[in-house]
């Protein structure tokens, strides 16, 4: 039973994360919301929506574990398996103005975020620090780019809600968005209850299940939008999805979940996956500062890289930090 729960749980995820972005987005055409804050806001929302819930509802059932642990799962798999498969679709590239201010910001914030973690919990006080640094990086960004500072960027955000095709019906459009949150509160409480009770039947640590399971669960609307886009040949929009969503990850989930529910940090978390998060988000650094352009054969490392580190999990991150000695 749990594995069908889970297995539901995955399906109304992703199925409802696909209708809250399309909804939502046609909802925000039809106001005449502008291309640009619909790619910076309500697609980077949308796709970030099984993220949230899927932590706060953890979060209230009490598996800390499971909150924390998708989050910084999902970061790691976003940057290696979706920025990897990606690019063995059809290889990235960008102009590097592009993404280098978000890119550099995103390994600030994620530097500043594992400080917070080392602290042993996530309290009201981190998630208030958190989250003003999401409202401030929302208004820096918008500011920068409605001024045309980076008209690359700007163009990049376009791409990300012309991506979106969505029916005229305005009915239609407000059916899609309310069935699409509908579908992904829904999908996160199955995916809770079906990872809580694998996690207790095998004895494997909640964290371990929101690392992994979980974590690749709630990276699949990410995983789709960026397929997509590479086959389309926008594969600046995969690398703006990637950098946006692990932003909003860290800043907007975590810290608006934190300010409602604390949340105790595993000492697995600390000794290995945030490290293993941090190491993958500086990994971009040296395409950010050059041409960014991450060829088949380097999309396919990332997707090796990932591979090891899932396989890690499986055997037992203590054992294996006990064979190497750290």
């Amino acid at each position: 039973m749990m594995y069908v729960l889970i297995a539901i749980g995955f399906v109304l995820l992703l199925g409802g994360a696909e209708f809250l972005v399309k909804g939502s987005v046609g909802l925000a055409r039809r106001l005449g919301v502008s291309p640009l804050v619909i790619g910076m806001t309500v697609v980077a929302l949308g796709t970030s929506a099984p993220e949230f819930v899927v932590s706060l509802d953890a979060a209230l059932e009490g598996v800390a574990g499971i909150a924390t642990g998708n989050i910084i799962g999902s970061n790691i798999a976003n940057i290696l398996l979706i920025l990897g498969v990606t690019a063995m679709i059809k290889p990235i590239q960008s102009d590097p103005g592009t993404v280098f201010r978000d890119g550099v910001i995103l390994v600030l914030c994620s530097g500043v975020f594992t400080l917070l973690c080392m602290m042993g919990v996530l309290d009201l006080k981190a998630g208030m620090i958190l989250f003003a640094m999401f409202i401030a990086f929302l208004v820096y960004s918008y500011w920068r780019e409605a001024h045309g500072d980076d008209p690359e960027v700007a163009e990049m955000h376009a791409h990300e809600a012309e991506e979106i095709e969505t029916p005229d019906n305005p009915w239609m459009l407000l059916v899609m968005t309310l069935g699409g949150i509908g579908a992904v509160v829904l999908g996160a409480e199955f995916l809770v209850e079906g990872g809580t009770t694998v996690a207790r039947q095998f004895g494997v640590s909640e964290e371990v299940i929101g690392l992994t399971m979980i974590a690749i669960g709630t990276s699949l609307p990410e995983l789709a939008a960026s397929g997509m886009a590479a086959l389309r040949g926008h594969t600046d929009v995969a690398l703006g999805n990637v950098i946006g969503s692990n932003l909003f990850n860290i800043l907007g989930v975590l810290g608006a979940v934190a300010i409602i529910q604390p949340l105790p940090v595993a000492q697995q978390l600390l000794n290995f996956d945030l490290w293993v998060m941090m190491g993958a988000t500086i990994l971009l650094v040296p395409f950010m500062l050059t041409r960014w352009r991450l060829s088949r054969l380097e999309g396919f490392i990332f997707a090796v890289v990932y591979i090891a580190y899932i396989s890690i999990q499986a055997y037992g991150v203590d054992g294996f930090l006990q064979k190497i000695g750290a």
